[in-house]
């Protein structure tokens, strides 16, 4: 290994205690920031022989020079420095997360002299209270108009209150009652912050205390016959009501806590956050990822959770930004050490923890449904985007030195069950969108060899083409899409296929760009190299290739579940009595032929259609067939 990476420390120099390490290149940027329990531990996972190294820190650890560490006290300590360090620096190779829009905040200006509400998509500045995110703009501006008929906080520009302030003239809303108008001395500065303070304690999840005093209050007004303040009260008790009713209620009203949820695969994933105070979801957030190195999902979660609570731009102040109880979908390294850092900002205890039953299981459920959405969302997106089809395919043309870009791409799988029922698929992209008119079914017979079986595929497409391509000649007219040739050749396999394919080509006299997918989408290996070609992680090519591999593999499992649906009713519809819709309802019942044959007679009755003279006529075909 010393001959691979020259600068790499020895190990005995390497400290067992917890601390954060940094990869830099020769130029001193940082690629990489870690954070680890026994440093000397964690470094060997880079120092391995390069081959046995997960190819994407492969990468890394050749760019990188120099590997340099800092030994802190706790793993406390060390998720502190790791988080400052990745915020400093910006690490290429670290998770970035970023959201999947501009989501709009209600704020509270609690810095400034008359606190404010408003709506803001800006930068967080500390002394100021944020509550959100919300979906929609327009939801929040209804918000808003309910709560200051409840509480009259100032909403008007900084302009709008230095006029009212010279003019001794209050705005509109001062003037309708919407505003306690404190500009002109209606209300007192100190009263009028702790009504600001009373709308943020209602946002933050105390909304039963205000809406119970108010009902007092107006009991209170309309038994001594003052019926103007209990109308006030009352109009007030109907905005809270508005409000309330706009926040879905799942779980109890002492609860407040904060979901996160992940969905992920191996290129990107996609977290979701719900924030839910007084047993109402108050915000909804998203943010997808581009993973650049191989992350665990407990490492995801990990760094998400200091990307949520540990952001420049969250109110040191705002306590109640983290709640005591934070639910994920999976279990993190070291909860505790995490908590403690959490509650360590927050002033009181934050337990991290997985639900496994009850409400809090079914509300993560559907909080990693939302994940998955948006994870679904951000892939759409991204290959809907004309530009960036169009930059994927310029990156598969350079990384595997092809003469153009591949306008349409072929992708073969072999699917089959143990060796038996061998299918094959083709499906087909062009200019980086899938054209299902050309996909096509493969039945394989006569081996149930991987190679053996893309040999033959391909030997079917490209005399096809041959035959297409004669007809073109004679007629003049393009009829079918195998007479389009391809770009390249995409095979789901390793050398031994690639090798298939190219013999398969020198037979055919064809000269067409071949190259197979193998590992995770991690390699693409051409006939006449000896070691893979490693696509960016991060690139648009890698996602492209990535969907047309997944394409061809869901294309072939679906026809082969359903060739072998099809051979075991056409097996079942032997016996007779037994037609099409009785061998669909017993294969529905038992699930395959060996349950079937299983069956006693009783059981086998218990499908409609079925008597005692059939249900022994099954009986008897499954001792034959034993």
């Amino acid at each position: 290994m010393a001959h691979d990476l020259p600068w790499r420390p020895p190990t005995s120099e390497i400290p067992t205690n917890p601390g954060v390490y940094r990869f830099l290149d020769p130029s001193g940027r940082v690629l990489y920031v870690g954070k680890a329990k026994n440093l000397r531990q964690r470094l060997s996972n880079y120092f391995g022989p390069l081959h046995a190294i997960e190819p994407r820190k492969q990468r890394m650890v050749l760019e990188a020079n120099d590997v340099r560490w800092t030994i802190v006290n706790s793993e406390v300590e060390a998720l502190q420095l790791e988080y400052t360090w990745i915020k400093e620096y910006t690490p290429p190779y670290n998770v970035v997360f970023r959201d999947d829009k501009s989501y709009p905040y209600l704020a509270v200006t609690m810095s400034e002299r008359y606190p404010r509400v408003m709506i803001t998509r800006g930068k967080h500045h500390p002394g100021n209270r944020y509550f959100g995110p919300y979906v929609k703009v327009y939801d929040l501006r209804s918000t808003i108009d309910s709560l200051i008929k409840a509480f009259p906080v100032r909403s008007c520009k900084p302009g709008v209150l230095a006029r009212a302030e010279r003019t001794g003239k209050p705005c509109l809303l001062g003037d309708i009652g919407r505003c306690s108008a404190p500009c002109v001395g209606r209300i007192s500065e100190a009263d009028h912050r702790a009504l600001a303070l009373d709308l943020c304690a209602f946002m933050a999840g105390k909304d039963r205390r205000y809406v119970e005093r108010l009902r007092s209050k107006m009991t209170e007004a309309s038994g001594r016959q003052d019926y103007e303040t209990a109308a006030r009260y009352r109009d007030q008790l109907k905005a809270l009501d508005t409000v309330l009713a706009s926040s879905a209620v799942v779980l109890p009203e002492t609860e407040d806590l904060d979901v996160l949820g992940l969905a992920e695969d191996e290129l990107n994933a996609a977290c979701s956050l719900f924030r839910v105070r007084g047993g109402r979801i108050r915000g909804v957030r998203s943010w997808v990822v581009d993973k650049e190195l191989e992350v665990g999902t407990a490492e995801l979660l990990e760094q998400a959770l200091q990307h949520v609570y540990l952001a420049e731009e969250t109110s040191s102040d705002d306590t109640g930004h983290i709640p005591a109880d934070v639910l994920l979908s999976a279990a993190v390294e070291d909860p505790e050490a995490l908590g403690r850092l959490l509650g360590d900002r927050a002033h009181h205890t934050v337990r991290i923890h997985v639900p496994q039953r009850g409400e809090k299981a079914a509300l993560l459920r559907t909080v990693v449904t939302n994940a998955a959405e948006a994870l679904r969302l951000y892939r759409t997106r991204r290959s809907s985007d004309y530009v960036t089809r169009m930059d994927a395919l310029a990156e598969i043309q350079q990384a595997l030195g092809l003469p153009e870009a591949p306008l349409r791409m072929e992708c073969y799988d072999i699917s089959h069950l143990g060796g038996t029922q061998v299918v094959g698929s083709m499906v087909v992209f062009e200019d980086g969108l899938p054209k299902k008119s050309d996909y096509r079914k493969f039945q394989i017979t006569g081996t149930s060899d991987d190679t053996a079986s893309i040999r033959q595929v391909l030997d079917r497409r490209l005399t096809r083409l041959e035959q297409a391509q004669a007809d073109l000649a004679r007629s003049g007219e393009q009829r079918e899409s195998f007479s389009y040739r391809p770009g390249l050749l995409l095979i789901d396999g390793g050398l031994p296929q690639v090798h298939a394919a190219r013999e398969v080509l020198r037979e055919h006299h064809l000269r067409i760009p071949v190259c197979g997918i193998a590992k995770r989408l991690e390699e693409l290996w051409l006939p006449e190299d000896e070691y893979p070609v490693i696509l960016p992680r991060n690139g648009q090519a890698l996602f492209m290739v990535q969907r047309i591999r997944d394409e061809a593999h869901r294309f072939a499992i679906t026809y082969q579940r359903t060739s072998r649906t099809k051979a075991l009713t056409t097996s079942l519809t032997e016996i007779p009595g037994v037609g099409p819709q009785v061998a669909d309802l017993l294969l529905r019942r038992f699930g395959s032929p060996a349950r079937i044959r299983a069956a006693s007679s009783e059981d086998l009755q218990q499908v409609p259609g079925i008597g005692p003279a059939l249900a022994e006529s099954i009986r008897a075909w499954a001792s034959a067939n034993h």
